[in-house]
């Protein structure tokens, strides 16, 4: 199916338009599917938003100002309804970082079908990330409080994607667990293995990891861990041959 895009006003930027080598692209999918609520949805935009002010997350952007980092954001939910949000932005100031905030904090939510194909948004996000194949570091983050549960499997489109990237992608996961008080130990129960799910089917690429949140309030906090390690985590492998 060809997927809807929505490119918000004013944040469109085209690869190759500037002389300054790209350190890493990075695409973020946030989940939108029926398991969202509206304050959930609140919570995850604007929770991203505030990562992106944090002062640690802006010098890991900023830390090498000859090879700049460059971010694209895009909404998921079943086949075919993925929402970008953020074309490719390179950024080059903390300005760059307080328009994208201040743009994600008034994003409205807009109706979406109710399943969760990660397999699809797995797909959406690698495609992305072609466009960027002059970059040294190609990560896409998905987040995401559930399972697969419509479109392509997760296990089929990983083999695939792994084969086809041949290590030039890395894609990791935050995963969202219930933090609801009737839970209980359960809630940490959950998320294990919801985890352990994402990890065996969802994540692949050199350096691969899980990030998790006990709920969307823990959100904002989660994000930062994960852009923070994902920024610094440049490997030599990566790096262009000068030779």
């Amino acid at each position: 199916m060809r997927a809807a895009l929505v490119i918000a006003a004013g944040f469109v930027a085209t690869p190759g338009s500037t002389e300054a080598p790209c350190r890493q692209a990075l695409a973020l999918g946030l989940d939108v599917s029926g398991s969202v609520d509206g304050g959930e949805y609140r919570l995850q935009l604007d929770g991203l938003a505030a990562a992106l002010r944090e002062p640690a997350v802006i010098a890991a952007m900023l830390s090498v100002p000859s090879a700049p980092v460059h971010l694209a954001i895009f909404e998921w939910s079943e086949p075919g309804h993925q929402r970008l949000l953020l074309d490719w932005q390179m950024i080059a100031g903390p300005a760059d970082l307080e328009r994208i905030a201040a743009m994600l904090e008034a994003t409205g939510r807009r109706p979406a079908p109710p399943g969760t194909a990660l397999g699809s948004a797995m797909r959406f996000g690698t495609a992305l990330l072609e466009q960027r194949r002059d970059c040294w570091k190609r990560t896409l983050d998905l987040s995401g409080d559930g399972k697969h549960n419509i479109g392509p499997h997760p296990r089929e489109v990983k083999r695939a994607l792994s084969a086809q990237s041949a290590g030039g992608v890395t894609l990791n996961a935050l995963v969202i667990g219930s933090d609801a008080p009737t839970l209980g130990a359960l809630g940490y129960e959950d998320i294990g293995e919801l985890s352990a799910y994402f990890s065996a089917w969802v994540i692949f690429g050199p350096g691969a990891f899980v990030e998790t949140a006990l709920g969307y309030e823990a959100y904002r906090e989660a994000m930062v861990r994960k852009l923070i390690r994902e920024l610094e985590g440049l490997t030599v492998s990566a790096l262009p041959d000068t030779r």
